[in-house]
């Protein structure tokens, strides 16, 4: 196995734009609706965008799918948080909006939480099957994806390799990020081969000094706080540090990322690598925070401008007064969320995901021509859970 084919990545922002801009503002007008064909017609651009020797990758989910199992998991969420509800109330729990005293206070913390920590695991669920039904609506040159194994089973490990690595303050994060990809691609398919995550999780150390900076300074920062002593450096510390952290783990996730393609491989005779670097991806993300930044403050200025003459042109003639006022700048900021929404999306989703795809290889790709149709994957719930937590639904 000596042949490497490239994954090519072709980038059309423009198209990319108009198309989440259309789609997003279409969102908006049906109340929310359209949004599971808005996301599908967004896969399917981006998927055809990527190819190897030629063959690009299709995406065949449909926003009907993805509707139905959305109602599907609403259902399934209200009698959930309703027996989560009702199991707070019998130990006497209670969210106060308006708290009146401490103790008021203290109950709204201690509900807000405990509600938090119950759909946790729903959340992390909801992602699994996400990417389950993206992979099973994923084709090559006519051969489906697909993905196997138990989402509770994943639920369990995230929850478990999380908690160590938030104890161990980031000291276990190798480990928890190597086992987690590896339980997802140990359970990928393309046809009748089945990936395999190599290497060890002791190969991603090198890559985690940054995030281990950022948390020492925090720590060290809050010490200084909490003891009263070096209150500057204390007031220094943390906020740097936490930026320091936040760059750092970009830093970490884009070496891992390089790190677990090079230990993937496809069946025993294709294997992948990637050449993908901290930098491409630093000025990419931090030019589009820039850029998007200045988009927010153009849309939202211009936005704000145009509401308040309407508003001041309107007065009290018709007497109604703020209802129509509040409902017009409702429209007209939801408007803004849909074109700044479509900004992020061109000028930095994708130009992150073109350069993951550029930077990898596949070895032995002749191979592909060997693998062989899998059975269809009804889906289930059609990452319904993901759309109705709003996690993983994005791409």
């Amino acid at each position: 196995m000596s042949d490497f084919t490239p994954v090519r990545s072709k980038y059309d922002d423009g198209g990319l734009f108009k198309l989440a801009l259309r789609t997003s503002i279409l969102t908006v007008l049906t109340t929310g609706i359209y949004r599971f064909w808005a996301r599908t017609r967004i896969r399917r651009f981006i998927w055809s965008t990527i190819s190897v020797e030629g063959d690009v990758f299709e995406y065949t989910g449909t926003g009907l799918e993805k509707f139905l199992g959305f109602l599907v998991a609403v259902v399934v969420l209200a009698v959930y948080l309703g027996l989560v509800q009702l199991i707070l109330l019998w130990f006497g729990l209670h969210y106060v909006f308006r708290p009146r005293n401490p103790a008021d206070q203290i109950m709204q913390v201690a509900v807000f939480y405990l509600s938090f920590f119950a759909v946790l695991p729903l959340m992390i669920f909801a992602r699994f099957r996400a990417r389950r039904y993206m992979l099973a609506r994923t084709r090559f040159r006519g051969i489906r994806f697909g993905m196997e194994g138990s989402a509770w089973g994943y639920v369990a490990r995230t929850l478990w390799y999380g908690f160590l690595t938030i104890i161990t303050l980031g000291i276990h994060l190798p480990r928890q990020t190597f086992n987690l990809e590896r339980y997802k691609t140990d359970h990928s398919w393309y046809g009748d081969r089945r990936f395999e995550q190599k290497g060890h999780w002791q190969d991603l150390w090198p890559a985690t000094h940054h995030v281990y900076i950022g948390i020492a300074m925090v720590v060290f920062g809050i010490l200084c706080l909490l003891t009263k002593s070096f209150l500057p450096l204390g007031g220094f510390l943390v906020p740097v540090g936490v930026v320091w952290g936040q760059i750092g783990y970009l830093y970490y996730r884009v070496h891992a990322f390089r790190i677990l393609t090079d230990n993937k491989c496809l069946g025993n005779d294709i294997g992948f690598s990637s050449d993908i670097r901290f930098g491409p991806i630093f000025g990419t993300v931090f030019a589009g925070y820039l850029l998007l930044l200045l988009i927010t403050a153009v849309v939202f200025g211009i936005t704000s401008f145009f509401v308040l003459t309407f508003v001041r042109s309107l007065g009290t003639t018709h007497g109604l007064g703020l209802f129509v006022p509040g409902i017009l700048s409702a429209v007209a900021y939801l408007f803004s969320f849909a074109i700044i929404w479509a900004a992020s999306l061109a000028l930095i989703v994708r130009p992150v995901i073109a350069k993951l795809a550029n930077s990898i290889r596949i070895e032995n790709a002749a191979a592909l021509a060997d693998v062989r149709q899998r059975a269809f994957d009804a889906g289930a719930d059609a990452g319904g859970f993901a759309d109705a937590l709003d996690v993983g639904g994005a791409l």
